[in-house]
Parts: structure tokens; sequence; C-alpha cells
């Protein structure tokens, strides 16, 4: 009877303590508090006059003390009344009230039905809506509350509309059939969040008094003697520096690459920096902080707050592990810029170590990262792992830049190098100051390539090539070539440029965007072969004919002579159907024929390739016998016959882009165009013909720009012409570079005189003109 009266003690208490902790019992606290802007303390002294503020830490039961701020009554002082004897009379102005399911976490009930009570506090959880109900929890509503609105997905699944409600402690998942209650409820609350004032942590006050103070070094230095969460930590952090959102990024962009809330992240990320001290490499771990900032832009304030700490009054400041704080201090300048207030705290931080330790390795790096301070731009991409190891020791990267003629220049270059600088020391280094043409970067390998925009950050360009070339396993590179041909007869035959021109123009032939006769073609590869081997000889090692001659020639030539019918898979003639499938053997049949099919194909191909050889050989027989007869001839005379037979196109000098479909205003239409931008107009080709279908010189051109996300418009004449193609913003930024170039010369807003005679006026854009989007006025 004893040990039965013991055993029903142990179950009661047991059982209070469940309904304690289901009824709301007070959480201990675990992180900082927050607090509202306008929160003073009882004495009314400034926060530099009484707050201290410690690095929080746990203790064995898991709460966190040392936080020497206000208690959370501040916060919740108007709410937290008496949960057991609260009826409803005695709330706030009650917005909205109504029955909702509650996700539970039980092992047999997944939802329950509560009471909600929403006033201008909080989000209140009764057990019913009689006088006396008891409340069962409270969800505080401050500025950094969320809510997840309702979406068709979870209905889908569960049958009911559900909305999320994320708060400092709480969560609320709440459900209804009717989508209009969920939507009331999801606006109610959201109204409620956006009138409450920001929110604020110590970190936060404690910079905004360093801001004031900052002229008053005794103020300053009183203010992080005695708030020990300024200063190093060898202790985890419990709760950010700065104030982050309530909730989780399941419902945003970043769902799936394993990110929690931003407080854990912030967490997270303070732990990886307090490992910097211990590894043998720290480029991986600098890699993933950088990596969550770059997905993750709140946290960039909280990553250099969190270093500013590790940096300042550190036991052993001159040591290779504390000067790792710097090194990723030097990497994020040169990758990310904060926010405006924590930009002047960092600031007044780099000058006060600077103050405190002069000609000392961090006094080096407090000039490096205040000087990239002034350079810096948000990075597309990490910095790779050459770049970073380049930070880290405060030196500049290497960067191989080849040109036409397959020659290349290295030039050093910062984190802050843009293409425009590239192309500049380029032109400089080369003796192209003086070019009428201008010059690009351009990122290619052996099947394509893609201008790169002047603003671009060159190290983001050599991250990407580097990343990509991991992926597929080939040669890209940065190259430096002619972008706008302006003006060709002035360039001297004598001068690199045409050589350029020169190599430029041998690409265009081998991708077939010349039209030209085959007997031009052969002539064309055997001055090819003239000007970069000289004369013929048979101990000469021979390029292959891919790289003299366009391949798609040869191809329709074999398909032209061969005849080759469609593709057609003809059903077995002369025998009954009956005996064609047998019973039983159906699939035995089918697989015979398949197989038979498949056997032809490959005679076919087999067949295809062999005559292509045959064809290949003849044509480059044909080239060595035209190359034997240029014996004699010069570099630059091979050259400049190569380039004779090529100016004889109109469309010499053009820009090429392949175009999918094109349909005018007049209701003409066609498929697989070339458009063809140039220094004087912009035409419309068929693919392999030399006349142009429609010209449109530029003083007839309107305005021109994109319309939706693959097509580009162009307004001439009168006439609205769309064009279908994947080259949008390469067009419209070689059309800018036509206009601003000749602009240039010819004086900006004046009229302009194109080849053909026709008046142009440069205007700047006046605004959107095609579906809201920017498009680009003439």
């Amino acid at each position: 009877m004893p040990l039965q009266g013991v055993c029903w003690l142990l179950c009661c208490r047991q059982g209070f303590s469940l309904l304690g902790r289901d009824y709301g019992e007070k959480e201990e606290e675990e992180s900082f508090e927050l607090r509202n802007k306008d929160d003073r303390t009882p004495n009314g002294q400034s926060p530099a006059e009484v707050i201290h503020v410690s690095q929080p830490t746990r203790t064995s039961n898991g709460t966190a003390n040392g936080v020497a701020v206000p208690d959370a009554a501040d916060e919740m002082k108007s709410l937290m009344l008496e949960k057991n004897k609260m009826a409803l009379e005695e709330e706030p102005e009650i917005l909205v009230k109504g029955w909702l399911l509650r996700e539970v976490r039980s092992n047999w009930i997944k939802w329950r039905r509560f009471w909600f009570v929403l006033n201008q506090n909080s989000l209140d959880n009764y057990s019913g809506p009689e006088k006396g109900a008891r409340r069962l929890e409270t969800l505080v509503l401050t500025s950094l509350c969320s809510v997840i609105w309702p979406d068709k997905q979870t209905y889908k699944e569960t049958g009911y509309w559900s909305i999320t409600v994320y708060g400092r402690k709480h969560c609320y998942r709440l459900y209804t059939k009717h989508f209009n209650e969920a939507v009331h409820w999801a606006c109610a609350i959201q109204k409620i969040i956006d009138t409450k004032a920001p929110v604020e942590t110590p970190t936060q006050r404690l910079i905004q008094d360093i801001e004031e103070n900052k002229f008053n070094p005794e103020v300053v230095e009183h203010i992080y003697q005695h708030n020990p969460i300024l200063k190093y930590t060898s202790d985890p952090l419990y709760a950010p520096l700065l104030p982050f959102p309530y909730g989780s990024l399941e419902h945003t962009y970043h769902h799936g690459k394993g990110y929690g809330s931003l407080c854990e992240e912030a967490v997270k990320l303070f732990n990886g920096l307090q490992q910097l001290e211990s590894v043998h490499d720290a480029v991986p771990i600098i890699q993933g902080v950088l990596q969550t900032c770059l997905d993750l832009r709140p946290l960039r304030d909280e990553v250099y707050c969190q270093l500013v700490k590790q940096t300042s009054h550190t036991p052993a400041p001159y040591t290779a592990a504390h000067l790792r704080y710097w090194q990723l201090l030097t990497c994020m300048s040169c990758t990310f810029l904060p926010g405006a207030a924590v930009l002047k705290y960092l600031r007044f931080h780099l000058k006060r170590i600077q103050n405190q330790s002069p000609e000392s390795e961090m006094d080096n790096y407090a000039s490096f990262i205040s000087e990239a301070l002034e350079k810096t731009k948000c990075r597309e991409c990490v910095p790779s792992w050459e770049e970073i190891q380049m930070l880290m020791s405060r030196q500049e990267m290497l960067c191989t830049v080849h040109y036409p003629g397959s020659g290349c220049c290295q030039l050093y270059i910062s984190s802050h190098t843009t293409a425009n600088e590239v192309v500049q020391r380029m032109q400089q280094r080369l003796g192209l100051k003086d070019s009428k043409n201008t010059f690009a970067l351009y990122e290619q390998n052996a099947l394509w390539e893609q201008p790169v925009s002047g603003g671009t950050l060159i190290a983001d360009i050599l991250t990407s090539i580097s990343s990509k070339e991991c992926e597929s396993k080939g040669q890209r590179k940065l190259c430096f070539k002619l972008y706008c041909l302006l003006d060709a007869d002035s360039i001297s035959v004598d001068s690199i440029e045409y050589l350029f021109l020169f190599e430029q123009c041998h690409e265009m032939v081998i991708r077939g965007q010349l039209p030209a006769c085959e007997e031009d073609l052969q002539t064309l590869a055997a001055l090819r072969l003239q000007a970069v081997m000289g004369d013929f000889s048979t101990h000469a090692p021979c390029p292959p004919l891919d790289e003299l001659f366009p391949s798609h020639v040869l191809e329709a030539h074999v398909l032209v002579a061969q005849a080759l019918p469609p593709c057609q898979v003809a059903a077995p003639t002369g025998c009954p159907a009956a005996q064609r499938f047998p019973t039983g053997l159906l699939a035995g049949a089918l697989w015979s024929h398949t197989a038979a099919a498949h056997k032809q194909k490959v005679e076919e191909d087999l067949r295809l390739r062999s005559r292509v050889k045959e064809e290949a050989a003849a044509v480059m027989g044909a080239i060595l016998e035209r190359w034997r007869s240029l014996a004699g001839s010069s570099c630059r005379d091979s050259m400049a016959a190569y380039l004779a037979i090529a100016r004889q196109w109109s469309g010499f000098g053009c820009t090429l882009y392949e175009v999918d479909f094109y349909i005018s205003s007049t209701g003409s239409f066609s498929q697989k165009l070339w458009l063809g931008v140039a220094a004087s107009s912009v035409s419309l080709y068929r693919q392999g013909e030399a006349e142009a279908l429609e010209s449109f010189p530029y003083g007839q051109i309107c305005s021109y720009g994109v319309s939706d996300s693959n097509t580009f418009k162009i307004s001439a004449g009168g006439r609205d012409m769309l064009f279908e193609t994947n080259k949008l913003s390469e067009i419209t930024q070689l059309m800018n570079a036509y206009f601003n170039a000749t602009r240039l010369q010819r004086g900006k807003g004046d009229a302009v005189k194109i080849r053909d005679g026709t008046p142009v006026t440069f205007r700047h854009p006046s605004g959107p003109a095609l579906l809201e989007l920017p498009s680009h006025p003439v």
C-alpha cells in the first residue's frame, strides 16, 4: 500500500508538470532580451551610463544568465497577467476572435481546436469562448514576428487553408477550411505587426552610443570596458548580436539549401568563426561564411559585428590564430558592403585599432580594409580559393588575358578591377589607345563566346571560369577582341589591330557566318595557311580541316550527293499480318523489328561518315593545291588578300546573331535568320545568303529593346519588328555601344551623319517604351 501511494504521488507530480507545460507556464530565457526603441531605463539615464551587457552563458539547466539588461517584463508588461485567472473581458480591445485548428505535437492527434483572440499586443490561445476560459498560451506580437499566408499546396495535401505565425518563443500553425477566414486572420495579424516599433538588441544600442560619443575616447573606453558583449570571447554565442525576423526559411528562395532560421544561422556562423583559430587551412571556412552571406543577405551585418567583436580587446592580438579574424574581415570587405550603421561602426573600429596598434600587422589589415570599403561592389559569386589566398596576404591576383593571334598578356588585378579597366590597360599595352574602333573582353571556349559587360568584376569572371571548368572539364578563357568596328579602312596593315581584324574575320568564316561560294572558301583557307605557316612544305604540320573550312559546307555536300530520304522505319512488306506477329511472340517480333531498324541506322551513319571523310580529303587536297600556288606571298599580303575577299560581302564588319523567328507589324514573318548589327545599320539576312532581306539605318530606328523574356523589338520606319532570340542582352549592349561610340566621335546630342547620309539625333532615353520594360529610344 505505501508503494502504491508513492507511485500515485509521482504520477500526480508528472501530470502537474505536463499541465504546467501545456498551459503556458513561463519559459526560461535563453537569449538577449529585445527592446523597443522608445524603452527608457527606470532612472531616465542614457544607455551608455547604465547598460552593462555581458556574454551570455548557459547553466546546467539550460537557461541563460549573465545578461544584465531589463527583464522580459518590459516587452510583455501589458500582456503577462495571471494566466490562470484571466477572463476575456479583462483583455485589451479584441480585434479578431474565433475557432481555429492548431497543429500540436502528439502521438495520436495532429490538430486540436482552440479559441483564438487577437488584440493589439498578442495572439492568445484559450480553451474556449466562455468568460471563465483559461488562457493556454500567448504569442507576443513585435516587429520581428512574421506571418506565412495560406498556400494551395497545403490545401491540396490537407484540405485546410493554413497560416503560420512565428513569434519569439512560439510558432502557431493554424488551419481552417475557409480561405476567406484564413486571409482575414493573416491580414489582421500582419497589420498589428506592421504597427509595432522596431526592436533593437543591446548591441545595436551600444553601437549607437559609440557613434554618439566617438569624439570622446573616455566614454567610448568606458562602454567597452563595462560591456563584454563588444569584446572578444572564447565562449559560444547563444543569440545573434542583431535582431532578425522570427521563423524559418522554408517558404523562401533558399529552401532546400539546408539553412535554418536566420537566428540559428547567425549562431552557427559565430561558431564557425571561432574554429578559424584552430584549423590548419582557413580557406574552406572562409568560403563557407562568404557563401552563407551571399545566400542570406541579412546576415552580412551580423558577421561584420561578430568580426568587430572578435578583433576588439583580444588577449593575444599578434598571434596567427587571431589574425585569421582579420583575414576573414578582409575577404568580407572585398565581397560585401555592410549597412550604413554597421559601416560607420566598422570604420570607427578600424581607426581605433590603427591608433592603438600602429605599425603592426593589424594596422596593415585595417588600412587595407579601409581602402577596400571605398571600392567594393556587391559580388555575384564567392571569391575563389586563389583569390582568398591572395586577400589573406593582401596581394593582387595574376590574370591572363588572351587576344587574337595566340597572344596573351598577364595583368595584376584586385577584387575591384572591372572589365573596362582591363580593356583600357590592354589597349595601352598593345598600343591601341588611338584606335577609332572599340574593344571588349570576351569569355569564350572552343565552341562558345560571350562579351563581358564593362562594369563586371574580373574576379567574378575568373571564379565563374574556374567553377565551369570543373563542371564541364573544358578550357575557358578571357579574351580581348574588337567589339565595335567603326572604321575598318583606317586600320594600318602593319598594326596589331589588323591582326585582330584578320583573326576575327576567320572566326566568322569557320562558324559559317561569311556568305561565300565554295571556291572562295577554299581560297580563304589557302590564304590562311600562307599567312600563318608560310610557304607550302610537305614536312610542315597542317592544321585540321575544321580550323580552315566551315564544316557545315562539307555536310551539306554529302547530304546532297547521297540524296538521303527522310528517316523512316517502314514495316516489313511481303508477309501477312498474321505471320508478322505470331501468337505469343509479339515481344520478340517487336524486338527483332527494333534491332533491324537500329542496325540499318548504324549502317547509314557509317556510310555517311565515310562519305564525309572522302569529301573532306577532296576539299583538303584542293586547299593544299591553292596553298602551293601562293608560294612567295608574305604574311601581310596574304592577310590583305584574305580580307579583300571578305570585304566583298556588304555586311562585312557586322556581328551576326541567330534569330529563331521574325515577325513584322506589316504581316511578314520568317524563321532561322541572321540579325546583323553594324556601325551604320541593323540588317536581316537569310542564313547563308549574302544579300540582306531588310536593312534599317540607325537614323530610321525610333526605339529598340527587350519586349519580353526572349523577344527583341525594333521600331523603325513606322513598323514594329519582333525577333525571337536568346541573345537579348548581347544585341542590346552592342547597339548601345555603337550609338555611344558614334555619339562620342561626332559630338553628344548633335545631329549625326551616318554613311548613307541619313541624319540621326541622339538623345537620352526618356523611359520604358516596350511593355513597361527598359528600352532605348534613339
